[in-house]
């Protein structure tokens, strides 16, 4: 081969590399540009769910229903005697999830529960049992202090922990804060003291995650079930028009089976198979 037949060889080849390296650049651009379209796609679409929760937020300030501890360990809110659809509420105080539902569409639940439109159920149990401190140790003392509390102040209290609920990752729900709340609820007894101090409800509050996990097959919270039938997150839980309406539709049953029927999770027992038929949680 000739020198100038090289060198035009040699100049061929630098051409298409030269070319391989513009549509790879481009090929890159392009990438980043999909990518970049994604992100600010995704960012408005949390945006907007947070706008739209931002005033789908209630403001009820009305009665609410009377609260009463089932065998089970479950807390039921609920006019007396009232057949109404049943809304179960698996719930970890730790949840950020569970605090967001709770300012979005806990009010409309009182609401409906204080109108007899709905009786409601609330699990309160140890989900983060198997994360690293501090989410565990904060979930397992609020879901403890929560079964020490008085069925009377229940709904009160609930609402008062996820109100101060800690950032995910810091430390939070300590005894002197969970006692101090008791206090401004007016149940602050030496016996309840004793039982937030001492994790007394620790068999209650492992028999109830048992229950959960294990029998209503619930891997995430919140978990919620109308009917036996679990309800959608984005598009149920978080929405309080929605929800109101799904209770609406549902079908009035009896707030809990009958106790020879029910799984009845204890400090000395787990659930039998015999709970109330459901389908699993997501």
């Amino acid at each position: 081969m000739s020198k100038a037949a090289r060198q035009r060889s040699a100049r061929e080849r630098l051409a298409e590399e030269r070319k391989r390296q513009a549509q790879k650049q481009q090929r890159m651009r392009a990438l980043t540009i999909a990518i970049s379209a994604l992100a600010i796609v995704a960012l408005a679409v949390i945006l907007t769910v947070y706008l739209v929760n931002r005033n789908n937020r209630n403001t009820y300030s009305g009665a609410i229903a009377p609260a009463t501890r089932l065998a089970d360990g479950g807390i039921l809110m609920g006019k007396p005697g009232v057949k109404a659809p049943k809304l179960e509420m698996f719930e970890d105080f730790q949840c950020p999830i569970c605090h967001e539902m709770e300012n979005t569409s806990g009010n409309t639940v009182k609401k409906l529960a204080a109108e007899g439109k709905v009786n409601v159920i609330y699990y309160p149990f140890w989900l983060f049992k198997q994360q690293s401190e501090p989410i565990r140790g904060n979930s397992q003392r609020a879901a403890n202090a929560a079964l020490c509390a008085p069925a009377d102040k229940w709904v009160q209290y609930h609402d008062m922990i996820y109100k101060n609920q800690p950032a995910e990752g810091s430390n939070g729900f300590s005894n002197k804060d969970l006692i101090g709340w008791a206090n401004k609820l007016g149940f602050d007894t030496p016996a309840f003291e004793q039982c937030v101090k001492g994790l007394q409800k620790q068999s209650q509050v492992d028999a109830m995650t048992t229950y959960a996990e294990q029998t209503r097959k619930v891997s995430g919270t919140p978990t919620v079930f109308l009917d036996g039938q679990s309800l959608d997150l984005t598009n149920v839980l978080l929405k309080p028009s929605a929800l109101e309406k799904a209770v609406l539709a549902a079908k009035p049953v009896d707030a809990t089976p009958s106790p020879a029927a029910s799984a009845t999770p204890s400090g000395s027992a787990s659930p039998s198979a015999s709970a109330t038929p459901s389908k699993p949680a997501k």
